[in-house]
C-alpha cells in the first residue's frame, strides 16, 4: 500500500477515478516520490483549490512531445500514461503563490480526457494496469544498486557536484531509483520512458545507461535530445 500524508492506498479502488491533470514537460512523478510545485497560472491556482476541496489528488502528465494534435481550445493532446500524486503540503506565499507538495501514489493510463467547465483539464484515470505501484519495495531485490551508485558518484564528480552521501546509502533502493529518475536532468522523451518502465530494475538499467550517455560525451553535461 501506498501511504501519502494521512491517505493510505491499498489498490486501484482507492484512487478517484476522474482526476485533474497538470500538464508540464520534462517533469516526472513517480509512485512514493515527492514534488515540489510553485504554482502561479491562475487556472492551476484552481485546480489546487479544486483538489483541496476533494481527495486532494492530483496527475502529473507531460504534454504529447512529439508535436500531437492540439484539441478544440487549442491544447497538446497528453501523454498516455501520467502519475497521480496527493498534496501533502500547502503554503499560501501573501503574493498570489501557492507551494504544494506532491506525494506519488501510482501510475496511471488516460481513458479519456473529459469536456469540462473548470479552467483546468481533466480526464478519467485508469491504475489497473499498475496495481504493483501500491506495492512499496517491490522489485528491489532485482536492482543493481552497486552499479547506480557508481554511476550517480561519477555524474556528480563530473559534474563538480556534492550529494549527501550517508542520505543515498542509506535510503531504501526504490526510493534512491525514483529520486534519482525524478532528479535527472533529462528531456521529456527519456522522462517519460523512465516513467513508463515496466519495474523497477528497468527504470533503475535505464537511468544507468542514460546516465552514462551523458558521461561518455566528456563534460557530464546531457547531449542530444537530453536537457
Amino acid at each position: 500500500m501506498t501511504q501519502a500524508g494521512n491517505q493510505t492506498y491499498r489498490g486501484p479502488d482507492d484512487v478517484p477515478p476522474v482526476v485533474p491533470v497538470f500538464p508540464l514537460p520534462a517533469a516526472l512523478l513517480l509512485p512514493r516520490g515527492q514534488m515540489p510545485l510553485n504554482i502561479f497560472e491562475p487556472r492551476y491556482l484552481a485546480m489546487v483549490d479544486g483538489a483541496m476541496r476533494g481527495d486532494r489528488v492530483i496527475g502529473m502528465i507531460q504534454p504529447r512531445f512529439d508535436k500531437g494534435p492540439l484539441d478544440l481550445a487549442g491544447r497538446p493532446a497528453l501523454c498516455r500514461i501520467g502519475c497521480l500524486g496527493r498534496i501533502t503540503q500547502y503554503a499560501e506565499t501573501g503574493d498570489g503563490r501557492l507551494l504544494v507538495t506532491l506525494s506519488g501514489i501510482a501510475r496511471f493510463e488516460v481513458d479519456e480526457e473529459l469536456a469540462t467547465t473548470t479552467p483546468y483539464r481533466q480526464v478519467q484515470a485508469a491504475t489497473d494496469a499498475f496495481a504493483d505501484d501500491f506495492k512499496p519495495h517491490l522489485g528491489e531485490a532485482e536492482v543493481d544498486r552497486k552499479t547506480l551508485m557508481r554511476v550517480f558518484r561519477a555524474y556528480l564528480e563530473a559534474n563538480n557536484l556534492e550529494a549527501d552521501w550517508s542520505s543515498f546509502d542509506q535510503a531504501p533502493t526504490e526510493a534512491l531509483v525514483n529520486t534519482l529518475s525524478m532528479m535527472a536532468p533529462y528531456g521529456p522523451a527519456e522522462k517519460q520512458a523512465l516513467l513508463e518502465a515496466q519495474d523497477l530494475k528497468t527504470r533503475a538499467d535505464m537511468l544507468v545507461a542514460l546516465t552514462e550517455m551523458v558521461l561518455a560525451g566528456g563534460d557530464g553535461q546531457p547531449r542530444g535530445p537530453l536537457q
